[in-house]
């Protein structure tokens, strides 16, 4: 405590902290030493300018000592209020002694009292402007106090006490005038010299200022006292830098890097042993990583344009990193969203759950898409634009964007249409105007398609739902199999009906064969009265072997049947072993195949 009250009767910064026997406080006796001193015209140009220099740093200083403890210099009386009242007293007994010259002495002082009074009102309302104000709004109450700091002091100078200045009398009284007058006209040159280091130090003031609010101006005094600071500041301040704005950009940067590590150390730790989203843990920190790595990034560059800026926000900066900051929670939403859509993708297709993957990949894309038109609702918001106005003006352009978007606002109906009616799924074997594949996807827009040929093929929805389509896999049992046997006409009745029997006995044997007897479990409970159970979930039993026609060149056997799987490889096994079966009961009984033949009759 001792030292800091030393260094406040020592160091005054543009005001009273303790008054000398002379009535000036040591700051003010300093610079009326250096005005008193650089007025001298015997100075060489060297001297001068280490005159400006010491001045300038005497500046500094006090403005450094008052920031670091402004509530002292609050708190400290004002000795000025006091030594004015004093010398209007004496003032009023000399006007009335008729003392002309001690009128003049007390009231030049008097004025100078007053010039300084002025002077310490401006420091605090300034002092006061930069803890509630931000920059802007300061710059205008600084403007606006030293306006009011100038009419008062024009106020005090209207009179003009050159004359006294030239009279020629040695009067002990007279001569203490002559000094107050030469001091009151350089007290008014260093106000003036206080303003124009206030406006010249407006930002250093703002900066200071937060040094304070952090408790790091003594620190920032300390750092800018070093040796390496004091010989890199004069080329640093050319571009806005200085030694203590450097090591807390740098500090910060190990910081926010340290954050990170932390953050992923024992952030993660404790996230994956969360119930709640244990299943999904790994994927979500993998998936966040970039986002939140660009967002520590962000914020480490607007705290370093910060700190370069002198603590001063600039508007539209600002704006911008509010936009990025939008952009890259939405996109972390976005991922975190997609990971756990992924993983419940995944599970679906390893479950026996009956909900369509499709809805799922379409439920994904709307939350995606929603997620997207919010994300640039907050950045316009952000950037500064009025949303009011955007989304009434939406009202106006609908019209026009639905006329535009027909053909997209058909497709996404088409979508629901065929989601909604259960038509098809992802991995179904569909024809659809002639157009033959198993169905990859199910879009917003589009439904693609895979060919046999292996050719992508992707057609709108709105033709898919207003179109006729076949779907080979919408069968739970019963694949076909339909041929015809031509016999030979020359094939004896007994051997045919032998072979028709043989070959209804084989299919109805056949492990691989649908049967009457064919056991099957309904996946679902329908009423008989509104749809046969059969039709509706694709069940095929019919087993039909019969003598069918005589045709032109053949007598044919209908052999019509379904195979249990409707797996297309093992109905080409099925029926390549039922045909190899066949073959051996016509040989059994003695029948061959026919072809089409043509018998020719010569007449005579």
């Amino acid at each position: 405590m001792k030292i800091r009250h030393f260094i406040a009767a020592v160091m005054l910064a543009f005001g009273v902290f303790a008054h000398a026997e002379s009535g000036f406080s040591p700051f003010i006796q300093e610079q009326l030493a250096y005005f008193y001193k650089i007025d001298d015209a015997n100075l060489t140009q060297e001297q001068m300018q280490d005159l400006v220099r010491q001045q300038e740093q005497s500046y500094t200083t006090a403005l450094e000592t008052i920031m670091g403890d402004k509530q002292a210099y609050f708190q400290t009386t004002d000795a000025y209020e006091e030594n004015i009242l004093t010398l209007q007293k004496v003032i009023r007994i000399n006007k009335k002694a008729g003392n002309t010259y001690a009128v003049l002495r007390d009231e030049v002082k008097l004025k100078s009292y007053k010039i300084l009074l002025n002077q310490n009102k401006l420091i605090k309302n300034v002092l006061n402007a930069l803890d509630t104000q931000n920059m802007e709004t300061f710059k205008t109450s600084l403007n606006s106090y030293i306006a009011q700091n100038t009419q008062e002091n024009q106020k005090l100078l209207e009179s003009d006490y050159g004359y006294y200045l030239k009279i020629v009398d040695d009067t002990k009284t007279l001569q203490q005038a002559k000094k107050n007058i030469k001091e009151l006209y350089a007290l008014v040159e260093i106000n003036l010299d206080v303003i124009s280091h206030l406006y010249g130090y407006e930002k250093k003031m703002y900066r200071l200022n937060k040094y304070a609010s952090y408790h790091l101006i003594a620190t920032v005094v300390a750092i800018n006292k070093t040796a390496i600071a004091t010989t890199l500041n004069p080329f640093l301040e050319d571009y806005g830098f200085s030694a203590a704005k450097i090591l807390f950009i740098v500090i910060l940067s190990v910081f926010v890097c340290c954050l990170r590590k932390i953050i992923y150390a024992y952030g993660v730790k404790y996230f994956l042993k969360t119930n709640i989203l244990k299943q999904y843990s790994k994927a979500i920190i993998r998936k966040i990583d970039k986002p939140f790595t660009f967002v520590l990034l962000l914020i480490n560059l607007e705290f370093a344009i910060y700190i370069y800026n002198d603590f001063i926000s600039i508007e539209n900066l600002s704006k911008a990193f509010n936009v990025l900051y939008a952009f890259f929670f939405f996109w972390l939403v976005y991922r975190i969203l997609n990971a756990i859509a992924n993983i419940k993708i995944l599970e679906l297709a390893e479950s026996s759950t009956h909900i369509k993957h499709e809805i799922v990949n379409v439920g994904v894309k709307i939350i995606n898409f929603t997620i997207i038109v919010i994300g640039l609702l907050f950045i316009l918001y952000f950037s500064g634009a009025d949303l009011t106005a955007v989304l009434s003006g939406l009202g106006i352009g609908g019209f026009a964007v639905a006329l535009a978007a027909k053909e997209t606002l058909s497709n996404f109906f088409g979508t629901l249409s065929i989601l909604l009616s259960d038509i098809y799924s992802q991995g179904d074997w569909i024809v659809i105007d002639g157009q033959e594949g198993v169905v990859i996807e199910i879009g917003l827009r589009v439904t693609t398609l895979r060919t046999f040929d292996n050719a992508l093929i992707a057609i709108p929805n709105a033709i898919l739902a207003s179109k006729d389509v076949k779907n080979w896999n919408k069968r739970e049992l019963g694949r076909r199999i339909k041929m015809s046997l031509a016999i030979k006409y020359s094939s004896k009745r007994e051997d045919i009906k032998n072979a028709v029997n043989a070959i209804r006995d084989m299919l109805e044997n056949h492990p691989q064969i649908a049967t009457q007897k064919t056991q099957h479990l309904y996946s679902l409970n329908v009423k008989e009265k509104l749809v046969s159970k059969d039709d509706y979930q694709g069940v095929k039993k019919n087993l039909l072997v019969y003598l069918d026609e005589f045709s032109d060149s053949s007598i044919n056997i209908l052999v019509y049947c379904f195979t249990k799987s409707v797996d297309w490889d093992d109905w080409l096994t099925t029926k390549e072993d039922i045909m190899y079966k066949i073959m051996e009961i016509l040989e059994q009984n003695s029948l061959d195949f026919a072809f089409p033949s043509m018998s020719l009759y010569q007449e005579n």
